[in-house]
């Protein structure tokens, strides 16, 4: 169908519920010689006279009232889609996908995921849990959970979290077996639980700063795994020196299972952000998870 037949199916549409060029013209905004141009465009199209037109009155022909039986039903379709349309952009609704790190899992989603979902029922939540960098849009992603600093700068960020202390953890059992190190040249005697990135194997390198200086040490690890709550787990059970951020091992730290080793050389990392393009216009379902992200952080002060 062209632009210019659906124009006339339009204006004979408005024109066959007025009974008037004038009224319909008024209702569409446009010059009543435009209008029956229009219809007369559509007439000359399909063959046939849809309108009866006289000086005082406008009617149907038969084969009008037949056109208009078969048409109205699709013009009051596409008139209820546009309805449905506006509303949704004010109303949350649909699957919102996010791409996160693993550590964002209990720094953040297990909190506010299941409140989210019971303040928006019509949402639905797709967490893939990545540490790899993605493109989002390409990957079909509305929005991505990372640490800041890493984030380019063409996209849109909300902090989530607190800086992330990072530390050196083990046992007590582990560290009266096999005594403390001193200094980060020290762990290349010690056995380490390494994070290894799923889809590139890589081990992810432990940084510190050294005399003023950031230097990196990648373990040979005796164990490695690609789950940061896993490598917590196996060194508060004395397998070896885990470096993670001090938030994942609160609770541990807390009950003493943990400690931490080389505090004064562990860095702080920028706190995590979650972020979009900017380019891309932010739909009602990530505009309340974002509303709702916020306010979380700020109840948890």
């Amino acid at each position: 169908m062209r632009i210019d037949q659906l124009s006339g199916i339009i204006a004979f549409l408005k024109v066959a519920e007025t009974r008037s060029f004038t009224r319909a013209a008024a209702a569409l905004g446009v010059a009543p010689a435009s209008l029956s141009e229009a219809v007369r465009g559509l007439e000359a199209r399909l063959g046939v006279r849809l309108l009866n037109r006289t000086t005082r009155s406008v009617g149907l022909t038969e084969a009008g009232a037949a056109y208009l039986a078969r048409v109205r039903p699709a013009a009051e379709e596409i008139q209820t889609a546009g309805i449905a349309l506006r509303e949704a952009k004010n109303h949350p609704a649909g699957l919102l996908r996010l791409n996160v790190p693993w550590i964002a899992g209990p720094l953040l989603m297990e909190a506010v995921a299941a409140p989210f979902l019971e303040a928006y029922p019509d949402v639905r939540l797709d967490i893939v849990f990545d540490d790899d960098f993605v493109d989002l849009a390409a990957k079909g992603f509305d929005a991505g959970i990372r640490i800041g600093e890493l984030l380019d700068r063409d996209m849109i960020a909300l902090r989530v979290s607190e800086p992330l202390r990072m530390a050196v953890l083990a046992s007590p059992a582990y560290l009266a077996r096999r005594g403390a190190p001193e200094r980060p040249a020290d762990l290349a005697a010690h056995d380490c639980i390494a994070y290894r990135f799923a889809s590139s194997r890589v081990i992810a390198a432990w940084e510190f700063v050294v005399d003023g200086r950031d230097v990196s040490f990648t373990p040979e690890p005796r164990l490695a795994a690609n789950t940061m709550p896993f490598a917590a787990l196996m060194a508060a059970r004395g397998a070896g020196l885990a470096f993670l951020a001090e938030d994942l091992v609160k609770d541990q730290l807390r009950n003493g299972t943990l400690v931490k080793a080389l505090h004064t050389y562990c860095p702080t990392y920028e706190p995590l952000h979650l972020y979009y393009p900017s380019r891309r216009l932010a739909p009602p379902k990530l505009r309340a998870f974002l509303d709702f992200v916020r306010t979380a952080r700020i109840d948890r002060g």
